[in-house]
């Protein structure tokens, strides 16, 4: 395990997170969407190429995971299943499934 890895091993908290990529943050906006910005924060990295993954590109993805929370909300972003529930759903149906009863 790399140093890095390590690192990441310790920290336990959004704010812990933060600090530690060197990222300015308001508190406010951390203390409201913590668990949205990890959970969007590991979303993020999940998308990355593995082995490309350094220092740097886990700042961005940070810095990018807590911006998205500051221009929006986590009604808006749904980043957990529990706000996607209650979204409206769209049923197709195919005109070859309707048809008339006989008058």
């Amino acid at each position: 395990m790399c140093e890095l890895e390590e690192d990441l091993q310790e920290l336990n908290s959004a704010e812990e997170f933060l600090e530690y990529f060197e990222i300015p943050f308001d508190a406010k906006v951390v203390h409201v969407n913590r668990l949205h910005i990890l959970q969007r924060f590991h979303d993020y990295l999940s998308k990355c190429d593995k082995n490309h993954l350094d220092i740097d590109m886990y700042r961005e993805q940070l810095q990018r995971a807590y911006q998205d929370f500051v221009v929006s909300t986590a009604q808006q972003e749904k980043v957990f299943k529990v706000f996607k529930r209650f979204e409206p759903q769209v049923i197709s149906i195919p005109i070859s499934a309707i048809s008339r009863k006989p008058a």
